[in-house]
C-alpha cells in the first residue's frame, strides 16, 4: 500500500524508510506575483506533503497595513515594520521600547489567542482528520526575533552582551506568551509544533554559543519538552551558519531543523548530525535557486545527498521560492531528490512504492 503524505513525513522523521523524500515548498508572495503560472505548475506536479490547520486566532486591533506591501506594517505586538520592496517582509526601524527597564510597557497579544479553546480545538481536530497530509501547528514561537522586533537588532545584541535591568524580564514575558500559545496547540491533533529564530550570520553564530546556551537553550527546551510530552514532533527554523548549536538542538529534542546548509560545512554536519536529526531542507537561496540553469539545482541536491542523505530518512526536500528565485531550478531540485532516492532503493533491491 502506498504511504500517505503523513506517513511519509513520519517515517522520514523516525528513520523508518519512507517510500520517497517528503516535499515542502515555501512560497513568498514575490514568487507568485512574478511566476504565477510556473509556481502553479510546480505545486501541481510536486504537491506538498504538509498542511496547516485553520486559523483559530482572533484579530488584533493593533494590526495595521500589509506585511508584504511597500510602506509600514504594525503587527499584533505593536512593532512597526518598514518595507521598501513588495512581496517580502520589511524590518523594524524604531524600537517599541528604548530601555529594557520599560519592559512592562510591552503587552503580549493575549487577545489573539482563542477565546473558546474547546471550540477552536475541535475546529483544528476536524481539519486534521480531513487530510492525509502531515499537519504543523499554526504557531511559530520566536523569542529572539521578537526581542529584536521590540528593541531593535543593535540594541538587542547589546542587551545580551551587557544585561541591564529589564532584559531578563522582557525575555521571560515573551516566553510566557509563546508557552501559553503552544499549550493550546499541543492539545490538538496536529502532528508537530514549530518554532524559529534566525541565529546565524553568513559564517558564524550571531552571539557566542555559551551565551546562546545561557539565554535561549532553556526556552527552546521548554518548547521541546512540552511538545514531546504530548506526542508531537518538533520543527525548528534558523537561518545562517548555526553548526555550533546543531548538537544542542538534537539534545534538547528537535526532530527537524530547517537551516541554510550551504553556509556551513556539510561534511562536518554529516559526521555530527546525520541519522540523529532530520535536515528539513534547504537548498541555497543565494546562488542556487536564483541560477538560470536548472543543472545548478541538480548539482546542489547531489552535494547535500553526498554528505547528509540516508535512505532510511532524515531529509525533507524543502526549499523557498523568494525574491529572484527560478521555478525551473525548483522543479529540477524535486526531480533530483526523487532520482537520488530511486537510485538508493534500486541499489538495495527495495521496490517500495
Amino acid at each position: 500500500m502506498a504511504q500517505t503524505p503523513r506517513e511519509l513525513v513520519t517515517r522520514c522523521l523516525q528513520f523508518a524508510d519512507p517510500a520517497r523524500l517528503p516535499r515542502d515548498l515555501w512560497l513568498l508572495p514575490w514568487a507568485t506575483e512574478h511566476h504565477a503560472a510556473a509556481v502553479t505548475a510546480l505545486a501541481r506536479r510536486f504537491p506538498t506533503d504538509f498542511a496547516g490547520p485553520p486559523d483559530v486566532y482572533r484579530p488584533s486591533p493593533r494590526v495595521r497595513g500589509d506585511a508584504y506591501a511597500v510602506g509600514q506594517y504594525v503587527d499584533e505586538w505593536g512593532c512597526v515594520f518598514t518595507n521598501i520592496q513588495a512581496g517580502v517582509i520589511g524590518e523594524v526601524r524604531q524600537p517599541l521600547v528604548d530601555d529594557p527597564a520599560d519592559w512592562q510597557r510591552v503587552e503580549p497579544p493575549w487577545e489573539t489567542l482563542p477565546a473558546n479553546p474547546d471550540q477552536a480545538r475541535d475546529q483544528v481536530n476536524r481539519a486534521c482528520a480531513s487530510t492525509d497530509r502531515f499537519v504543523r501547528a499554526g504557531c511559530c514561537a520566536r523569542p529572539w526575533e521578537r526581542y529584536q522586533f521590540i528593541r531593535g537588532t543593535v540594541a538587542a545584541m547589546l542587551d545580551l552582551m551587557d544585561p541591564t535591568p529589564g532584559v531578563a524580564e522582557l525575555l521571560r514575558q515573551i516566553h510566557a506568551f509563546y508557552l501559553r500559545e503552544l499549550e493550546f496547540w499541543v492539545t490538538t491533533d496536529v502532528d508537530a509544533i514549530n518554532f524559529m529564530d534566525d541565529w546565524g550570520s553568513q559564517h558564524q553564530l550571531l552571539i557566542p554559543p555559551a551565551m546562546w546556551r545561557q539565554w535561549f537553550a532553556p526556552l527552546y527546551r521548554d518548547y521541546c519538552d512540552l511538545a514531546r510530552s504530548h506526542g508531537k514532533f518538533v520543527f525548528m527554523h534558523s537561518d545562517g551558519h548555526i553548526s555550533a548549536i546543531y548538537e544542542d538542538l538534537i539534545d534538547m529534542g528537535v526532530h527537524a531543523v530547517n537551516s541554510q546548509l550551504f553556509c556551513m560545512d556539510m561534511a562536518d554536519l554529516g559526521r555530527r548530525a546525520k541519522g540523529r536529526i532530520t535536515f528539513w531542507g534547504e537548498i541555497d537561496r543565494q546562488h542556487v535557486l536564483t541560477a538560470a540553469d536548472p543543472q545548478v539545482g541538480r548539482d546542489a541536491v547531489r552535494q547535500v545527498a553526498r554528505h547528509l542523505y540516508d535512505p532510511r530518512g532524515g531529509i525533507i526536500a524543502q526549499f523557498e521560492l523568494g525574491a529572484g528565485a527560478n521555478p525551473d531550478v525548483g522543479a529540477a531540485i524535486f526531480e533530483e531528490w526523487d532520482q537520488v532516492h530511486a537510485e538508493a532503493q534500486s541499489a538495495t533491491g527495495d521496490d517500495a512504492p
